[in-house]
């Protein structure tokens, strides 16, 4: 008759092996990062802008519960492609994460004919926040409402600029200039950082990005808020009408920032990350300090549904740039 004890111990000789065996199979890109390794964030604009700076607000808060400082790093040229290029190069071991606009991920692939990155290789992991976007002018101009800013555009013809930063605002922008009749030149930006210096020098008086960015001007009176692009009125500022008043009927995407990371970054990694996010997420102090009061709308979707919405909003970029007639440069 067999002896049980032996059989207990070559069973669990067995499973032993078998795991050492499951571990030599386990990439090295698969194992987790040592005890307070900075993680390298890549972002796709300048220091100031929203992305910027919510990331940062992250980095503090998971540097606290987690352990791992954030290392910003800013990519604020080539309108998002060089912050996305060196997201798609970066290490997929769980070292590096990516905070990269929708214009990097879903629309430059249908408004340039050659990448230097494969934006549907980035891996998914959350989005933390839908980013309504505010137009604003400068209080200097005098003007209140956008009939009044067209009204005086054309008083001044070929000396009013603006900075909008995205394709289907600024197919909004030519809709209305050509409704209006308005004359004002779109100029370059790095983010909305560089935004908010060019309108409080004077330098660019007219300008859309997100409401973030324009919350502590307008509280000290340097800009006017004229319209946000979302479908509703913000609670945050609920006096300023949608784009949907003042007559737009055009297509329009939500504005966001998606927490990526590099192409094949395992998926235990990238399910990791989106627990710890979300689990911030949920804080109520840090949802109303970071997201709400700074004119965000929280969301902090799974990477499976972050992957669905991807593939609708690309689908939605590529209709928007081919109706209003944009040419891959």
């Amino acid at each position: 008759m067999r002896n049980p004890a032996s059989s207990v111990t070559a069973a669990v000789a067995v499973l032993a092996a078998t795991a050492s065996l499951m571990l030599c199979l386990v990439p090295a890109n698969a194992q987790e990062l040592p005890p307070g390794k900075p993680i390298r964030v890549i972002l796709a604009v300048g220091v100031g802008g929203t992305s910027d700076v919510f990331m940062r607000l992250l980095g503090e808060e998971y540097h606290r519960r987690y352990g791992h400082p954030f290392v910003i790093e800013n990519h604020a040229i080539g309108s998002g492609n060089v912050g996305a290029r060196a997201c798609a190069e970066a290490a997929n071991d769980g070292s590096a994460i990516c905070h990269l606009p929708n214009a990097a991920i879903v629309y430059n692939q249908f408004l340039y004919k050659r990448l230097p990155f494969d934006p549907e290789s980035l891996v998914p992991i959350t989005n933390p926040f839908i980013n309504t976007q505010l137009m604003v002018a400068s209080t200097a101009l005098g003007v209140k409402t956008l009939p009044e800013l067209a009204a005086l555009s054309k008083a001044r013809p070929g000396t009013l600029s603006y900075i909008m930063p995205s394709a289907p605002l600024s197919v909004f922008m030519d809709w209305w200039i050509a409704k209006t009749g308005a004359d004002l030149v779109r100029v370059p930006f790095k983010g909305g950082g560089d935004a908010v210096n060019n309108l409080l020098t004077g330098a660019v008086p007219v300008a859309m990005f997100g409401m973030g960015n324009w919350l502590p001007q307008i509280a000290a009176g340097t800009v006017r808020p004229l319209a946000v692009d979302t479908d509703r009125r913000s609670p945050v500022l609920p006096d300023v009408p949608t784009l949907r008043e003042l007559g737009y009927t055009g297509d329009l995407t939500y504005t966001y920032f998606g927490i990526m990371a590099p192409p094949g970054t395992p998926a235990r990694i990238v399910n990791r990350y989106y627990e710890e996010f979300s689990t911030i997420g949920r804080d109520p102090e840090f949802r109303r300090k970071h997201i709400s009061e700074m004119g965000l709308e929280p969301v902090f979707d799974t990477p499976a549904e972050f992957f669905r919405y991807l593939k609708e909003d690309r689908s939605r970029a590529e209709r928007i740039v081919k109706a209003a007639g944009l040419m891959p440069q």
